[in-house]
């Protein structure tokens, strides 16, 4: 029997075994009913089946270096982190819970999922590991030779006979079946290399067409290598059919084209490739027609060309984008509802595991280290609302650690995507930040304002920007900061893009146009449709550091609401920098040319519809807990409201899509960052909610009225430099919870932001 939408086609794109190879662990533990099972007896099947067919001496995936040269020698862990690549690509169809060692097929895939499916799921995985391991059986040619050669020896052989020269064969044959060796081109893509028709074209390709939407160049949307007609560079490109459209006209067919081209760029991320009308074929001929064609383009040159695994890696890529937009416009020929911009947005976001994995070794090369967990923690946060407050006490990095993270995705002080404003003691409006009138009514930009503009320009809203607000609350927040703050909260979806409410009057953003022509920039329009309106861009991210000690200001829950406040004081000194000594040819790390896109920071919801369907359940028993802990707030006027709610729940599906923390640890992180910094005073109603928020995280009954007149006994487990309570359900929020208690008892007053 045919298999549900929801799992056809989910072996398409793969890079080794390791997905088929899951699936078909799981069906083994499974049998003939769908239910939940042990992830632990999983990753044992898992390594059986690579270990069985390494005694066959059957072709298998090389175990990665860290492993050894057998399978046989990998432990428990090192399988789970082979696994981590799979499991986040099935993301959509299973989940793992590896707290509670298991895994199951999503609720809404369980429900269509008969045994009669899970037969032909088996056979669907099967055939496609058996189609894998035939491909990479036969060794492939270098796809790097195959430019190379054509691309060296090409401008020579246009002065030679056309008919039957071996460069012919070579586009039209040897290049498309090296293509469709590769994992992730499936018996569903037609390859077609052409050098002309009976004469030497001056633009020869190579395309890739899913053969349910177009088998022909002239019409529809494919995948194709364009090399420029000088052979300096070839261009791997998103693009459309030419001959068509053009029937009706160069004029027609031309504007039918850029018509397009918009409409794909808006629909579509090509995270890492170039979206822009700068590819450069030729002067003239059909060359001109593909240039206008094109979508989106990834540049070669010939004298530097990419390593194979780069040139693989970015065709991957680039599938996974054919493949979405091919199941979008399927929909739409069959008459189905159109997907939503949030769907789309969902679909698209970048797992983040690979990044996160870099942005900790980049931390770690950098000399420097923070507790485990952090920089997880650090990105759902900023993944859930751009606005963050890290709190500790002084000199335990805080700073640092936003500047290391911007820098590890591209963003520095000197590309003008980093910058540290340093907050006065005096700031009472924000005319700091934001700019002012002088005597002679002319506007001054501030120097928030000025990073709003630069990253509103059509060439960096791809490009992710950072703005540390240093001791952030050396004055009030909600004086110098509110007006941000009001327009923050108007985010909104417009054309799958997140914009607010204006920030600045029209005669403000002309002073920063005029300045912006007198840097010889282009100032057509660039910052959006109507250049008098400056928002908040949703591509900047804006980080405050706080020092949690009596002489800053308290943050009202204004504030508090709005933000993810993460406090990191358990620093440990013991824990000294690796030095590894750098070989004199290793290349520099070139930060002014990373692009790390603005989707894998970028918030995928706004409202709870954006994320309820799909996630009910994760949503329903997120919100049960919160019900649970605003009966203890009401008391003492701290219950949160709609806003927070929203927050946590973004928090939790984000963290559950992309597996990064267990569910029980992700939530007691949003218990210690949205709801115990509204906490504090000297009555007495706050010590009750405190015992009671304690009795809630460590999961147990307490005697309120004997810990009334004595908490001690609660808080004196809580030994210096002990980072968490192990037996808690909550332990990072019992910790905390256990400071406040404390303070309250030997001081007579407490509060979050008093280490």
């Amino acid at each position: 029997m045919p298999l549900p939408q929801n799992l056809s086609g989910i072996f398409d794109q793969k890079q080794k075994s390791y997905k088929m190879l899951l699936m078909l662990s799981m069906l083994d533990e499974m049998g003939e009913t769908p239910r939940e099972i042990s992830l632990s007896r999983v990753v044992e099947h898992f390594k059986n089946y690579l270990i069985e067919r390494e005694h066959k001496q059957l072709i298998v995936d090389e175990p990665p270096v860290s492993i050894g040269k057998s399978w046989q020698q990998a432990s428990t862990s090192q399988i789970l982190t082979v696994l981590n690549n799979p499991i986040n690509a099935l993301g959509n169809i299973i989940y793992v819970d590896k707290s509670r060692d298991r895994i199951r097929f999503r609720t809404e895939v369980e429900k269509q999922v008969s045994s009669s499916t899970l037969v032909s799921l088996r056979k669907e995985a099967n055939r496609e590991l058996e189609n894998y391991y035939d491909k990479i059986q036969t060794p492939n040619v270098s796809i790097k030779i195959l430019f190379d050669q054509l691309m060296n020896h090409y401008l020579s052989a246009k002065a030679q006979p056309f008919s039957g020269h071996p460069l012919g064969n070579l586009v039209r044959h040897t290049f498309p079946d090296e293509i469709k060796k590769l994992p992730f081109i499936t018996d569903r893509y037609k390859v077609q290399g052409s050098v002309g028709q009976g004469n030497w074209a001056n633009i020869p390709w190579l395309a890739i067409m899913d053969k349910s939407i177009t088998e022909t160049t002239q019409q529809g949307e494919y995948i194709v290598y364009l090399f420029s007609e000088d052979m300096q560079s070839v261009y791997l490109t998103f693009n459309q059919g030419v001959t068509i459209p053009l029937k009706q006209g160069k004029r027609e067919g031309y504007e039918l084209l850029k018509h397009r081209v918009q409409e794909l760029r808006d629909l579509l991320p090509f995270d890492l490739m170039t979206k822009d009308d700068q590819i450069n074929l030729t002067s003239s001929g059909i060359g001109s027609d593909y240039q206008v064609s094109t979508v989106a383009y990834i540049r070669y040159d010939r004298d530097n060309l990419p390593d194979d695994e780069i040139l693989k890696s970015d065709l991957r890529n680039l599938i996974k984008d054919y493949t979405f937009y091919v199941k979008h416009k399927m929909k739409k020929l069959e008459g189905q509802e159109d997907m939503d911009q949030h769907s789309l947005n969902q679909e698209f976001n970048i797992m983040p595991v690979e990044w996160l994995s870099r942005i900790k070794a980049f931390i770690e090369e950098s000399g420097f280290y923070f507790p485990s967990g952090l920089i997880e923690n650090f990105y759902l946060s900023l993944k859930t609302k751009p606005f963050m407050i890290l709190a500790g006490i002084s000199g335990t990095g805080k700073t640092k650690l936003v500047e290391l993270f911007a820098e590890a995705v591209g963003a520095t002080e000197e590309n003008g995507r980093f910058t540290l404003i340093p907050v006065r003691p005096d700031w009472s409006d924000p005319t700091d930040l934001l700019g002012y009138r002088d005597l002679t009514g002319v506007f001054k930009p501030g120097k928030l304002t000025r990073v709003f503009w630069e990253a509103s320009q059509l060439s960096q809203k791809d490009k992710p920007y950072f703005v540390c607000l240093d001791e952030m609350n050396l004055a009030r927040v909600e004086h110098y900061f509110s007006d941000i703050l009001s327009v923050m909260e108007t985010r909104r979806w417009k054309v799958g893009e997140i914009i607010t409410d204006a920030l600045l009057e029209e005669d403000e953003i002309r002073v920063l146009i005029e300045k912006q022509d007198a840097n010889c920039m282009d100032s057509e329009g660039e910052g959006g449709d109507d250049p008098s309106v400056l928002q908040i861009p949703e591509n900047v991210y804006i980080i405050g550091t706080v020092n949690m000690d009596e002489t800053t200001q308290p943050f009202s829950k204004k504030v508090l609401d709005r933000a993810q406040t993460i406090e990191f004081n358990e620093i440990d000194l013991n824990h000294f920098p690796k030095v590894e000594v750098k070989s004199l040819n290793e290349p520099e790390r070139d930060l002014n040319n990373l692009v790390v896109p603005n989707s894998f920071l970028k918030s995928n919801y706004l409202l709870l519809k954006d994320v309820y369907l799909g996630n009910e359940a994760l949503v329903e028993r997120t919100t049960k807990r919160l019900m649970e802990v605003n009966k203890i707030l009401e008391a003492v006027h701290s219950n949160v409201g709609f806003r927070v709610r929203d927050t946590i729940c973004f928090y939790m599906v984000n963290n559950e899509r992309f597996e990064l923390l267990p569910e029980d640890e992700a939530f007691d992180l949003q218990l210690l960052q949205k709801i115990l910094p509204r906490l504090q005073g000297s009555h007495a109603s706050i010590k009750r909610a405190l015992l009671q928020l304690m009795a809630f995280a460590i999961d147990q009954r307490l005697n309120l009225e004997e810990f009334m007149e004595d908490a001690s006994p609660l808080y004196l487990g809580f030994q210096q430099g002990q980072q968490v309570a192990p037996s808690a359900r909550f332990p990072q929020s019992a910790r905390k919870i256990a400071f406040m208690l404390r303070r309250l008892e030997e001081d007579g007053f407490t509060s979050f932001w008093i280490a």
